[in-house]
């Protein structure tokens, strides 16, 4: 057997599974072959959306089934021993595997990544794979593992439910990092995860594994939300049963092992409300501080006098955004995370959805509004003779106008998309969630006709609003499809199929921005929810953009008053610097505009307001000075490009010249390969139709678009065809067969006809069966070849 003419997988199966498996790695519980580890980017372009491409190793060997120790890739024997390499060091750093191989089946080109390798690339011969206690040694040495009590603590297995869910790459680099810190005697832990990513399941799991070593016995979960406790105990922290409970009521039960519970639950002013010390110092071994952003960081804060009086427990942080101020770490206290993963890195992996930012200027807000003198407002208040813009909007002075225009923009938007689409509406406080719940209804009498709950105020202060956050966080109800709110849904609201987060409150805070957002960055495939959109009435979005944890957004747009706040499929010509690389005039860097000064907030979420003075101003018009529209590309960076340009600077990334794709098509054995293949590089042939004609073939369009072809329809090329009239050579059924292909192919294009089940619909289905027609050529491969005849043809 000639190895060149073997293929990739036939390599794996012959040469390298074999191989392996001698070493001593088991075949079922120790290798896992061609395993995709991220879901593929979302890629957004107008209302269509596709998914690139999945990160996938063709094999990745673990020591224990939570302990991935190799990645190995593969190739076929045409390629050099190390032609895999690069791509499976890129694997291996996003996995945190420390031992990389390449092979072609002639041997392995093994990488060691820890360091302590005396060469760091080293060539083996097939039969000399290293057998797992060897790379276990190996890992060991490199984590700085040593104890027998250590090592039990890091095989200890996940909690498996039986239904075969799993942790995600990045929960599993967490939870490993996590247990290994801990089992090296580490004290502080950081974990930054941002929202939408299971921080809490990757806490249950660290949990579960420490807990079932006998590493730590007696756990606190604290958190500042009786929601987030409520969420965490009745769903990922249901297994530990019996052996758990929440502290109320401030009562202390001592007879537990895992307790959860709300600081503001165990902590008081006065000393008899510190109920925490009614456990003994050392009662807790472990200590999980969820949000730890919130205040555990701070010196003053009551978090922190918990973890003063627990000082001797472990103390593990979790956050979607650290909090880095002068006057408040989060890494001060508990030091550099252990692991992170960031918006941005989410998104890339497809586990988290992109979005589009919808920038919204209103003219009062920026120009300033001053009242005349000694003018009244509604309540008939004397208004402070200065000028209010944007800071002081629904916090000093409510120009009631403004909050109708912001709920017909809000309208406008849903009216032009999809009516049903959860919506989550920030405002200032409940007075201003209640006057915007106000407006909209106003707006949307039909909806609210259908059924009240089409829009609700979902705050603290109310049981009615705040009893139907169940049912907006749902994905199977329908109502309520708009809430208002202030503080209560910035955080632990896992709102999976939210399609619009409307930003129209004062944002103080990095962190709090990041909150907002992460309402929305869940994915929902069952329910179409594949991005979101962003409508900022504040410059919110200019103020905490943070490129490099929560990349770009896919679209910025900012209409004319006069225009839809729908962002438009098409946008304007992207600007290059001399690099080729794309200008945007908010690259500017705002971050010595932020202002770290968040609101108190209760434990229900809502702002406590310290008497402020409030002008009500009924007849004061507004007005839309701009809005604007951005996509995020597949490399994260924002771009605001026509779908023309983007197709052209993509199609060009693959291929360098028309005659280079023209080869590429042409050998390609199905076209629809190649289709898919620019699809998943973002290219989206539908949107792409739609804006050059219908009437033209995907080829055409790739050509036309990217290398300035002069285009023929579908129909002109079929024509082309029968002018040549080379049917003849077949006898009368097949060449019936291949003049209706032809016909098909004007009318749907390429894709239609080089699939064989084609053969089974009408008209073809009147002539006889698929197996039929296909004899009619003298079977499958013949009839294979026939339709390889037609496309060459077709584009000759």
């Amino acid at each position: 057997m000639d190895k060149k003419t073997l293929t990739e997988r036939d390599i794996c199966t012959k040469y390298i599974t074999p191989a392996v498996t001698s070493a001593g790695w088991n075949l079922h519980s120790q290798i896992r072959e061609e395993v995709s580890f991220t879901k593929g980017r979302i890629i957004v372009r107008g209302k269509l959306h596709t998914r690139g491409e999945q990160k996938r190793a063709d094999y990745i060997l673990y020591y224990k089934s939570n302990i991935p120790l190799a990645i190995i890739e593969a190739k076929d024997n045409t390629h050099n021993l190390g032609a895999g390499m690069q791509q499976a060091l890129n694997y291996a750093e996003t996995l945190g595997v420390p031992f990389v191989f390449s092979s072609n089946g002639d041997g392995f080109l093994m990488h060691d990544r820890t360091g302590n390798a005396e060469k760091t690339e080293i060539e083996l011969s097939l039969d000399a794979f290293p057998a797992p206690a060897q790379l276990w040694q190996r890992y060991c040495q490199w984590k700085g593992i040593e104890t027998p009590a250590a090592i039990q603590t890091i095989e200890m297995p996940y909690y498996d439910d039986g239904t075969g869910r799993a942790p995600r790459y990045y929960q599993a680099s967490a939870i490993n990092n996590t247990i290994e810190a801990v089992a090296q005697g580490q004290q502080r832990i950081l974990l930054v995860m941002a929202t939408g990513t299971g921080k809490t399941y990757t806490a249950f799991q660290i949990i579960w594994r420490l807990w079932k070593s006998g590493t730590k016995k007696r756990i606190l979960f604290l958190a500042d939300r009786n929601i987030l406790v409520d969420q965490t105990k009745n769903n990922d922290f249901k297994p530990f049963g019996a052996a758990m409970t929440k502290i109320t009521k401030r009562q202390v039960d001592k007879s537990y092992e895992i307790y959860l519970c709300l600081y503001q639950a165990v902590t008081g002013t006065e000393e008899e409300q510190n109920i925490y010390k009614q456990f003994s110092p050392d009662f807790f071994d472990l200590i999980v501080i969820d949000e730890c952003h919130r205040g555990s960081a701070a010196e003053d804060s009551a978090w922190r006098s918990i973890l003063t009086y627990f000082s001797n427990a472990t103390h593990i942080g979790l956050t979607a955004t650290p909090k880095e101020t002068k006057e408040v770490s989060s890494i001060n206290y508990f030091g550099d995370p252990v692991y992170s993963y960031t918006l941005k890195q989410g998104i890339e992996d497809g586990f988290l959805a992109p979005y589009k930012v919808v920038r919204i200027d209103i003219d009062k807000d920026v120009q300033g509004w001053r009242p005349s003198k000694g003018q009244l407002d509604k309540n008939g208040q004397e208004i402070e003779d200065r000028i209010y813009n944007q800071i002081d909007m629904d916090r000093t002075l409510v120009l009631e106008k403004r909050t109708e225009l912001v709920a017909k923009k809000i309208t406008e938007f849903l009216a032009a998309t999809d009516p049903y689409a959860k919506t989550i509406v920030f405002c200032d406080d409940i007075d201003h969630a209640e006057r915007m719940r106000q407006a909209l209804v106003n707006l949307n009498k039909e909806r609210v006709r259908e059924n009240r709950k089409y829009i609700m105020r979902i705050t603290g202060d109310e049981k009615e609003g705040k009893a139907e956050l169940d049912n907006f966080i749902n994905p199977e109800e329908r109502y309520p499809v708009i809430a208002t709110t202030s503080k209560l849904m910035t955080t632990g609201v896992d709102a999976q199929t939210c399609k619009l987060v409307v930003l129209d409150q004062h944002i103080n805070s990095m962190t709090e921005f990041k909150q907002m957002i992460g309402r929305g960055t869940r994915i929902n495939e069952d329910y179409d929810k594949y991005w979101f959109t962003i409508m900022d009435f504040k410059k919110a979005t200019e103020l905490f953009a943070d490129k490099d944890f929560d990349g770009e957004p896919v679209v910025i747009y900012e209409p004319a008053a006069d225009e839809s706040p729908v962002p438009p499929d098409e946008e304007t010509e992207i600007l290059l610097d001399e690099h080729g690389n794309p200008i945007f005039p908010e690259d500017t860097n705002t971050q010595d505009q932020l202002v770290y000064d968040e609101s108190q907030i209760d434990l229900n979420g809502n702002e406590l307001h310290q008497g402020r003075v409030k002008y009500i101003v009924s007849d004061v018009e507004v007005f839309v000075t701009s809005e604007r529209v951005q996509y995020m590309g597949p490399d994260g960076k924002l771009i605001t490009e026509s779908l023309k340009d983007y197709t052209r600077q993509t199609v060009r990334k693959d291929y360098t010249s028309l005659d280079q794709f023209l080869v590429r098509w042409s050998k390609a054995e199905r076209k629809t390969a190649v289709l898919q293949e620019l699809e998943q590089h973002g290219v989206l042939l539908e949107a792409l139709a739609q804006d050059v004609g219908k009437d033209f073939d995907a080829f055409d369009l790739i050509c036309h678009i990217a290398f300035d072809q002069p285009p023929l329809t579908r129909r002109e090329r079929a024509d082309q065809v029968k002018k040549r009239n080379y049917f003849t050579k077949y006898g009368e059924q097949a060449r019936q067969v291949l003049e209706i292909l032809l016909e098909k192919y004007a009318d749907t294009g390429i894709e239609n006809i080089e699939d064989i089940k084609i053969l089974t619909l009408d008209p073809f289905k009147t002539m006889g069966t698929a197996s039929e027609l296909v004899s009619a050529f003298g079977g499958k491969p013949a009839y294979m070849a026939a339709l390889y005849e037609l496309e060459q043809n077709l584009y000759a």
